[in-house]
């Protein structure tokens, strides 16, 4: 086995599928020119900033390229996607919330033609539970919110949201409690309040530290969100360091995919 100075990999002489490889092979790193003095600063800024950290952010931080910084940090929140771990349990809080939208920038005279009762046709709906799992969904009609309750809480398991129709009828695999927010927020041991915390901060990101986020990367802000807020207590930033670090590999994400123009790599 030789080391390539110039290519910076290794080359093995037996029959192998991939005779050239360096420390970066079969992870989210992958072919990536840029080395670890780049990637680990960076993973770490993308687990430890509480709002996020913008592409033009990391650009100045590591000297690289905003476009380079923008494939780096979708890398990233690929690696920080983890296992669900299997079906929520006991105490569950489930609620949705709208994301996006031209009209909140719209002058009041022209908002109405683009909000629409409580939806608004040109945002995007998320829907989340507790230990936060949070995912993009096409609407919140009840099929699509009690398909996703179904698929990620067990049943018999106590589920909290709030008044929505789209969440009734869950009274018959759960032990379904409504907290009504135009009396109350908390009756009890039932609320929401821990997944509206998470709204929160997911829209901060989204708002205050990405600005502009396409409906199809949506996905990718909410896994990164998720990550830090599940792992906000019990772990310290090198903690969450480290489980990010252990999560690299066997993931990849190649630039074509990632807008759209290939299929996504999961190495063997």
């Amino acid at each position: 086995m030789t080391y390539l100075e110039k290519a910076r990999v290794w080359k093995c002489y037996g029959k192998h599928e991939s005779p050239k490889f360096s420390l970066k092979t079969g992870t989210v790193f992958e072919d990536s020119p840029l080395g670890l003095d780049k990637w680990l600063p960076a993973v770490w800024m993308i687990v430890n900033c509480k709002n996020g950290i913008s592409s033009w952010e990391l650009h100045r931080a590591l000297g690289v390229t905003q476009k380079a910084a923008w494939f780096m940090l979708h890398r990233i929140r690929l690696a920080m996607q983890g296992e669900t771990g299997g079906k929520l349990g006991g105490e569950v809080e489930a609620d949705e919330t709208m994301i996006g939208g031209k009209a909140r920038n719209m002058h009041r005279s022209k908002k109405a033609s683009r909000i629409h009762g409580t939806g608004g046709m040109d945002k995007e709906i998320v829907f989340g539970m507790v230990e936060v799992r949070a995912m993009h969904v096409t609407g919140r009609r009840k099929q699509e919110l009690q398909e996703a309750i179904r698929e990620n809480i067990e049943a018999g398991s106590a589920i909290f949201t709030d008044e929505l129709k789209s969440y009734d009828g869950l009274t018959d695999d759960y032990n379904h409690d409504v907290i009504n927010h135009a009396i109350e927020y908390v009756n009890g041991n039932v609320h929401t309040n821990t997944i509206e915390n998470f709204w929160s901060l997911l829209k901060r990101g989204l708002h205050g530290t990405y600005i502009s986020v396409e409906p199809y990367h949506l996905f990718r802000y909410i896994d990164e969100q998720v990550f830090r807020f599940n792992n906000r207590k019990d772990t310290d930033d090198l903690g969450r360091f480290k489980l990010a670090v252990s999560q690299i590999v066997g993931k990849r994400l190649t630039y074509k995919h990632l807008i759209g123009k290939g299929e996504i790599t999961t190495p063997a």
